[in-house]
């Protein structure tokens, strides 16, 4: 419901590259891997500079100055087969918000970013209610949203390996659930919580890969101590 709510109230002008065909245009280098995609944008010097900080909401500036390049990312992703490509997909968004806390700094994890965790499991759950022609362009719309916050947020740099290694030391599913729900001093924090229950719900679909979820998920709740990427002076009491 919720979902559907801020679909129904936030229909704003990036809605206009689906609306018309015209902005769908053949890449010059298509791939089936959103993982790929945001390497080859983490590297692009074009973007360099163009924000001093994170948290910038200026989207007017990206696509002022850069509309023709991030729709060649949005167009880079080429869906062949949605079902194995969503799925890709939702490992992108977790190993994003992994992306955003580097191991002995502040434990803080990026509050733009877990939000394309939380939405694409807001997609993952309308995906089944929704007909088949609209499956596409809703993850598609979820794509450029990924693109832009990452954009916005200077394009941490990707390791799976922070995820694929993380040691664990036994901790399951059953101490995660009690993190979120009871025994962490942050299981009053939604957007916690929502995260958390997103990596859990992807495990549930998906299926174990390697403890992939897993892994990221007792990392995500051992070292969370709240949100950053924030701008300077920009309120952290924020809602998305």
């Amino acid at each position: 419901m919720e979902a559907l709510s801020m679909t129904a109230s936030s229909y704003d002008h990036l809605h206009k590259y689906l609306d018309d065909p015209s902005y769908t245009k053949p890449p010059p280098n298509k791939t089936q891997s959103p993982l790929e995609i945001l390497s080859r944008l983490q590297q692009d010097t074009r973007f360099d500079g163009l924000f001093a900080h994170q948290g910038s909401v200026d989207l007017a500036l990206l696509f002022g100055k850069h509309e023709a390049e991030v729709l060649e990312y949005w167009n880079a992703w080429h869906i062949a087969d949605p079902t194995k490509e969503f799925q890709a997909s939702q490992k992108a968004a977790l190993a994003l918000l992994v992306a955003s806390h580097k191991p002995g700094g502040k434990k803080l994890y990026d509050f733009f970013i877990v939000h394309i965790l939380t939405t694409s499991h807001a997609v993952r759950i309308l995906l089944p209610l929704l007909p088949a022609k609209f499956h596409v362009p809703l993850v598609r719309q979820w794509w450029l949203l990924t693109l832009v916050v990452y954009i916005l947020q200077l394009r941490p740099a990707i390791d799976l390996s922070s995820v694929t290694d993380y040691n664990r030391d036994g901790k399951d599913w059953a101490w995660v659930d009690r993190q979120a729900v009871a025994q962490s001093k942050h299981s009053l924090d939604s957007h916690y919580v929502k995260a958390l229950r997103a990596m859990q719900t992807a495990d549930e679909t998906w299926g174990p890969e390697g403890h992939f979820w897993l892994n990221a998920a007792v990392r995500f709740a051992e070292e969370f101590d709240g949100w950053g990427g924030f701008a300077s002076g920009m309120s952290r009491d924020v809602h998305l």
